[in-house]
């Protein structure tokens, strides 16, 4: 960010900080960010010869917009991951506009990369249980082993990220019938609690050896801290490995087929959608890999038609 201008260093500064204050992006979020504008302010800054202020990158043209696009993929960058970058550069764009009452159509009018988008896949229902099952086999530490299918249960039962399990605290336990979580973005949802879920929370809080204190993790390391997310990756694993699951049985996978198997027994995808903690229904929609003649029959069952 040496090259950049300390004027646009200064707006995109500004711009990370609106998105913390008003949008409540997460702290890997606000650091893709300003990789992402940064980046492109470097380029720009290359590409024109010169620092650039405000005005000169307001009239940022569509031949810019190109020459970066083109020099980003020459890096190795993806479709996928270029496409991200040049969403974070619009949105920084529009708040400078907003700003600076500036045109911004050349920046507005390129083009994201097609690419295709990868749907994780869901297991099905009865490798789902065989992994609740078999990760209680992994430990020989009766509480570890509680730990990690406990997590599991939690994925798989409320449709919680891993991230989100985690994040529970003693002051959360015993768990209730209903579970506010807060997800991405600061976006509250309520979830319910199953009694699968809740018991072997239980289970796990009486035989583990560390106190359960408020403010302290719910799920603990061996050394009495605040479980990484690797120790459910690596146990998820061996699991999979065992019982010759693909590399796609994961944690995320876990709560991607909560969401696909309340699909396929008949939940509604407004519901699934709440639960999951997404902001669009065409997220739900991808996410749970839904075929054109099953969403066909949910809208057609839901739809109020005219009398």
């Amino acid at each position: 960010m040496s090259l950049i201008s300390p004027a646009a260093r200064d707006a995109l500064e500004g711009w990370l900080a609106h998105a913390k204050a008003l949008k409540g992006a997460s702290p890997n979020t606000l650091d893709a960010y300003g990789r992402d504008v940064g980046g492109f302010l470097a380029f720009i800054t290359e590409h024109k010869g010169e620092a650039q202020g405000i005005k000169p990158l307001m009239a940022v043209s569509i031949s810019d917009m190109r020459a970066w696009m083109v020099f980003t993929r020459g890096t190795g960058v993806g479709p996928r991951s270029l496409a991200r970058k040049l969403s974070s550069v619009k949105s920084f764009f529009r708040w400078l506009s907003e700003r600076e009452g500036a045109e911004i159509s050349a920046v507005l009018a390129a083009r994201s990369p097609k690419f295709q988008r990868k749907l994780p896949r869901p297991l099905a229902v009865d490798a789902a249980r065989a992994m609740i099952d078999t990760v209680e086999l992994q430990h020989a530490e009766p509480w570890i082993a509680a730990r990690d299918m406990a997590v599991i249960t939690l994925l798989y039962g409320c449709g919680l990220r891993i991230s989100e399990a985690l994040s529970l605290n003693g002051c959360d336990a015993p768990l209730p019938p209903v579970l506010r979580i807060v997800g991405k973005g600061g976006k509250e949802r309520v979830v319910p609690v199953i009694d699968a879920a809740r018991q072997a929370v239980e289970r796990y809080l009486s035989e583990c050896p560390y106190p359960q204190e408020d403010d302290g993790p719910m799920f603990r390391g061996t050394r009495g801290g605040r479980l990484n997310p690797r120790a459910i990756q690596k146990v998820m694993e061996q699991v999979r490995a065992q019982l010759g699951l693909p590399a796609s049985a994961t944690p995320h996978a876990m709560r991607h087929s909560f969401a696909t198997h309340l699909l396929s027994a008949g939940g509604d995808l407004r519901s699934i959608q709440e639960l999951l903690g997404h902001a669009s229904l065409s997220t739900t929609q991808a996410y749970t890999s839904v075929d054109q003649a099953r969403l066909m029959e949910v809208y057609d069952k839901a739809h109020p038609k005219a009398g």
